[in-house]
């Protein structure tokens, strides 16, 4: 089936591993167009680099980049306020899912959904993408089934014709599964950014960098990124 015949969909696109294995499958499922939000997080010019050679790589070539400027100015997040430290994965205890982190972006994913969403109404797309995983994740509240079926709900009564469904392929899924998956499909791991806290060389030892690399181990392959920290350090 040609792009223009197939389906329109978006696929939220943050730059990391995870959002590259969406954009991946919706390259290959749907006539895909890619969005991705700055915020003020501490990696932005990194993440925003990320999503251009994703797209680039998996021939998506309708591309939203918008900033939101609201989470910044809030703050409450390690992410996005430089008075809160980045916490190492071995300060915390490897206690991913266990309790909230501070790097936690208050309600983070309702601002980059709601942008999805008005986009989607424009396109003519009755589905977004986005690579939320409640398994093996660092225990955010808006990654978890219930508030996408939450939010689908609410796309249903505040849209025009109340057709557009968020989708979550990778929710139920493991990392290591995440990470075949995305090999399968040829998702280009080498051009994604997972680090929370540096945007020259992933530090390695951020909860998002042990993640992935725990991922990648898990998986039985080699991480095409290189770090900082070469071990992960009692883990």
């Amino acid at each position: 089936m040609t792009q223009s015949r197939k389906p329109r969909a978006i696929v939220l696109v943050s730059g990391g591993m995870d959002s590259c294995v969406c954009a991946a499958l919706a390259a290959r499922d749907y006539h895909a167009a890619a969005v991705h939000v700055s915020y003020g997080q501490r990696t932005e010019d990194r993440e925003r680099q990320s999503f251009v050679a994703i797209c680039e790589r998996l021939n998506i070539s309708h591309k939203l980049l918008v900033r939101n400027e609201a989470l910044r100015a809030i703050g409450g997040s390690a992410l996005t306020d430089e008075n809160i430290a980045v916490p190492t994965a071995e300060a915390v205890g490897h206690t991913f899912g266990r309790e909230i982190p501070v790097t936690y972006v208050p309600f983070r994913n309702a601002h980059l959904l709601a942008v999805a969403v008005s986009w989607a109404e424009v396109l003519g797309a009755e589905k977004i993408s986005i690579g939320a995983v409640e398994q093996d994740s660092s225990g955010y509240p808006d990654c978890r089934p219930a508030y996408y079926e939450a939010f689908n709900r609410v796309i249903k009564a505040g849209t025009k014709e109340g057709n557009i469904e968020i989708v979550t392929p990778l929710i139920h899924m493991r990392k290591a599964e995440i990470v075949r998956l995305g090999l399968e499909l040829g998702a280009p791991f080498d051009l994604t950014w997972s680090c929370y806290s540096r945007e020259d060389e992933a530090c390695g030892v951020c909860d998002s960098c042990v993640l992935r690399r725990l991922a990648f181990t898990a998986a039985g392959v080699k991480d095409p990124i290189p770090y900082a920290e070469k071990e992960i350090v009692g883990l």
